[in-house]
């Protein structure tokens, strides 16, 4: 597991008070302060933990575009045309922001009080009240979820309509092959051979690593998506909805690359919904692993900025 504490960037090593520890303070002011250092540590780590060929570290990385699983280009860069709208306050359609997250927060929120109706996100919502609230939300409105006007199925429906017609996957195209790896990282037996059995805590920790990755809005509504489906599963004895239901409903969104049928991913389609699962799953593990990843300058090397994760 990655080190869960900083040892000397509140400033210690220079006489001054320590800062109170916050490890997400210290891993975005790596970020911000030396991108390059935090994207070799993180890229050297991830890397430790999954084989990524040239090609596909060059997608990671995004100075490649990202290939389709059949190879082929098709519609999976149509959505990048979208890239060019700059529609002022619209929230569909449209690039991922966090306005568009403090817009989408609203329906995030009212769908965690109701939980409990049952077939939430598979039964669908009427199409009329749906059209209603994305005009309100396009227009930047605050919306009175709670007056009646509107069922939870109609903002659970919503909810999905927002996340399918992002530009791209929330996880992003370029971190698709990495997810394929992840999702096969496997334990090894007392005689060093590879079973088939996952080793979930290395996948927990590549996941951690690969979310640093994402850029900021992707990773604060990834945060807010996950926590609500595990939620949601949690009371499947009131709403009936598993893990595994609420999988196969969000990887398209959350994983798929854009435009591409269930035909086109054949290969990896059962993968992709086991991989949206486990991030169902284990998503309180996750962020909470997320908050305590950190970095820890080098002994006697603060002052270059050389650092390392362990």
């Amino acid at each position: 597991k990655l080190a869960s504490k900083i040892n000397s960037l509140g400033g210690s090593h220079s006489g001054r008070p320590p800062v109170i520890f916050n490890p997400d303070f210290f891993v975005e002011k790596l970020r911000h302060e030396n991108p390059e250092v935090f994207l070799e540590l993180v890229l050297s780590n991830i890397t430790r933990l999954i084989d990524l060929p040239g090609t596909e570290f060059s997608q990671l990385l995004g100075e490649e575009s990202p290939k389709t699983p059949t190879g082929g280009n098709g519609g999976f860069f149509r959505s990048f045309n979208f890239l060019k709208r700059k529609d002022k306050g619209v929230v569909f359609g449209t690039p991922l922001t966090e306005s568009c997250i403090a817009q989408i927060y609203q329906l995030i929120e009212y769908l965690s009080k109701n939980l409990h109706v049952e077939g939430l996100f598979r039964v669908p919502g009427n199409s009329i009240r749906q059209q209603g609230l994305r005009e309100l939300l396009n227009s930047g409105a605050d919306v009175d979820l709670e007056s009646g006007d509107f069922h939870p199925n109609d903002v659970a429906t919503l909810l999905k309509t927002f996340l399918g017609e992002l530009p791209e996957p929330l996880l992003t195209h370029r971190h698709f092959h990495a997810h394929l790896k992840i999702a096969d990282i496997t334990l090894f037996d007392e005689h060093g051979n590879k079973t088939a059995t996952p080793n979930k805590e290395r996948q927990i920790e590549a996941l951690q690593l690969l979310f640093l990755l994402l850029p900021q809005a992707n990773r604060s509504l990834l945060k807010l998506l996950l926590d609500l489906l595990y939620h949601t599963a949690k009371q499947q004895d009131k709403n009936k909805m598993s893990t595994f239901n609420l999988a196969l409903m969000f990887a398209p969104h959350v994983l798929w690359p854009r435009h591409m049928t269930a035909s086109d991913l054949k290969d990896n389609l059962k993968k992709l919904n086991n991989s949206m699962a486990f991030l169902i799953k284990h998503s309180q593990k996750l962020f909470r692993g997320l908050c305590q990843t950190a970095f820890h300058w080098n002994k006697g090397s603060a002052d270059q900025g050389k650092m390392q994760m362990t």
